[in-house]
């Protein structure tokens, strides 16, 4: 297959380009003003709304990883524009630039997260389950119809929504061995809150699945089979680094130290199922915590 993939330099991007062309696939980068030339890759700018469409005929599948870090940083009125404006209006270019494609891709697979459904307790939490009202999940909302458009081109499209995703090379885990290593680690708030997390390697493997199984289609809930409360996240971790985790952090002093990020990527609680990928018998490298733990940390 040609794979174009947009935000292709992020912890995701970066993984799934090494396994594609490890595959023998040819993978393309949209690229912005300044990024990496190297050939083969395309120029874009969302902001200006350029894309060199002419470079995109021929991919058979484009890949939309696009978004600023929800966790770079407190949530001021310019930092939630940004993160708005990254998912959003990029990927309004973006579809602007399929449809004006002389010969469409075959897939369109477009990046969301489990921010969608809001903090919804211990709710069995499915594809099909409505969104929730936070900014979180209203800009994934407005992110995921942008993406959505793609089918009245008659292109095929998959929107991943991507759980907390673990890796020793990037995203939330770094950040959370700190205070562990340091003795100092503990659950966040009452710790009852599910965590509906992911090995990279298996987002890797369900992008691959997305791509190329004609079945799958619509949202997908990128996350492993089995979810963990907060409190069982925090003990698995303590004991794979052979370390304490008696130190709990306030939700006060959460909500602080972070603002309004606090409830919605450390306290709010999501219990997602990856249903879809479950019926298209998708099978994940790690079900289960605490040996997806052993495995990503023994790399570290």
């Amino acid at each position: 297959m040609k794979v174009l993939i947009s935000g292709g330099s992020g912890l995701v991007g970066t993984a799934l380009t090494q396994a594609l062309r490890a595959e023998g696939h040819t993978v393309s980068l949209l690229v912005r003003p300044g990024g990496d030339t190297s050939p083969g890759n395309i120029r874009w700018d969302p902001v200006s709304s350029f894309v060199n469409v002419a470079a995109m005929e021929g991919v058979d599948a484009v890949v939309n990883l696009n978004g600023a870090s929800i966790g770079g940083g407190r949530w001021t009125p310019e930092r939630k524009k940004l993160l708005r404006s990254s998912r959003v209006d990029s990927t309004r270019v973006l579809e602007d630039a399929l449809s004006r494609m002389k010969q469409k891709p075959g897939v369109f697979v477009s990046a969301s997260a489990i921010g969608y459904y809001g903090d919804r307790g211990d709710e069995i939490l499915t594809e099909s389950s409505s969104s929730g009202t936070d900014f979180l999940s209203l800009v994934t909302r407005d992110w995921e119809a942008e993406a959505s458009r793609a089918e009245s081109l008659g292109i095929r499209t998959v929107i991943a929504r991507f759980g907390l995703i673990l890796s020793a090379k990037g995203g939330a885990l770094p950040r959370m061995l700190t205070p562990f290593k340091l003795g100092a680690g503990g659950r966040l708030g009452n710790g009852k809150q599910w965590m509906s997390w992911i090995a990279l390697e298996d987002v890797i493997g369900a992008l691959r699945a997305a791509a190329a199984n004609e079945h799958l289609a619509g949202p997908v809930n990128v996350v492993a089979p089995n979810p963990v409360q907060n409190s069982e996240f925090t003990r698995v971790l303590a004991s794979v680094l052979h370390r304490p985790a008696i130190f709990p952090a306030p939700a006060f002093a959460l909500r602080l130290a972070l603002g309004e990020m606090a409830d919605a990527l450390l306290l709010s609680s999501q219990r997602v199922e990856p249903a879809q990928l479950s019926a298209n018998r998708y099978a994940f490298k790690f079900e289960n915590l605490e040996p997806a733990l052993h495995a990503i940390l023994a790399k570290a």
